[in-house]
């Protein structure tokens, strides 16, 4: 799916003269060309081969832009990152690799200035969503404690090619200069952010408990949670309570991953 036209899309994601910036979905190359006309240099990855052939062949894209043939989830992004001395990334995401690859970007925070994403309305919703809200959920909690975010515009179908049947909201995302994470803690709290979310139906202690989490409701008692709350009720903060009442008791290491549902 490419976008018909960026009216200001290079503008509002702050790309300037100085900046490296990596791009995911080349598409067309529109907005590659408008990233080119204000950035020093770009990397744009592309994962359609047809594409890739096309826009080298025709010579299509300025000279200081790099057109890769990738698939942007298998890439080493901190390398790519550090070779690039990137500063932004600027990517167009269809919903399939949306969520996994905007969590790549939050592991790459403390390199980046900014990352500005075009995603599906739903997704957007879900990273901008409130606790207590429907759409509120562990890429909300992630987020929210990692960036502070900007919903810069809701887009029609028809601005795309082919029309899709979903909207598209371009949103930009800085990274939080107050986090209240510790150096090196999001994977803790991201242990039990998604442990609680992964049942989310249950109570916080019995969705803690059955994503392998010891005494979950000791812990609660420790971070002042009630345990009979849901996980969507709890605010980002409270999470990352909870994440250090069990990381503080005798044994407690937070269980792996498990996926939401």
């Amino acid at each position: 799916m490419a976008v018909r036209e960026y009216p200001y899309s290079a503008a509002i994601a702050g790309v300037g003269p100085d900046d490296s910036v990596i791009e995911v979905g080349t598409g067309l190359g529109i907005l590659s060309r408008a990233l080119a006309r204000r950035a020093r240099q770009v990397l744009s990855i592309e994962v359609d081969a047809g594409l890739v052939r096309a826009l080298k062949k025709e010579e299509l894209l300025p000279a200081n832009v790099e057109l890769r043939h990738a698939d942007a989830l298998a890439l080493d992004w901190p390398a790519l990152v550090r070779e690039r001395a990137a500063t932004r990334v600027v990517a167009n995401l269809p919903y399939a690799i949306s969520a996994p690859l905007l969590r790549v970007l939050l592991d790459l925070r403390d390199a980046l200035r900014d990352w500005s994403v075009m995603i599906q309305r739903d997704v957007a919703d879900r990273l901008l969503a409130a606790p207590g809200s429907r759409s509120y959920s562990s890429l909300s909690v992630l987020y929210q404690l990692c960036a502070t975010l900007v919903r810069v515009r809701d887009l029609a179908p028809g601005l795309f090619f082919p029309v899709p049947n979903v909207r598209s909201t371009f949103v930009r995302a800085t990274p939080r200069a107050d986090s209240p994470l510790a150096a090196g803690e999001l994977a803790r709290v991201e242990a039990v952010v998604r442990g609680a979310f992964g049942q989310r139906r249950k109570t916080l202690a019995n969705a803690l408990r059955g994503a392998g989490l010891a005494d979950p409701g000791a812990a609660c008692a420790a971070a002042g949670i009630d345990p009979r709350a849901r996980a969507e009720s709890l605010a980002p903060d409270a999470f990352v309570a909870l994440a250090r009442a069990f990381a503080a008791a005798p044994g407690g290491h937070p269980a792996p991953e498990v996926h939401e549902t």
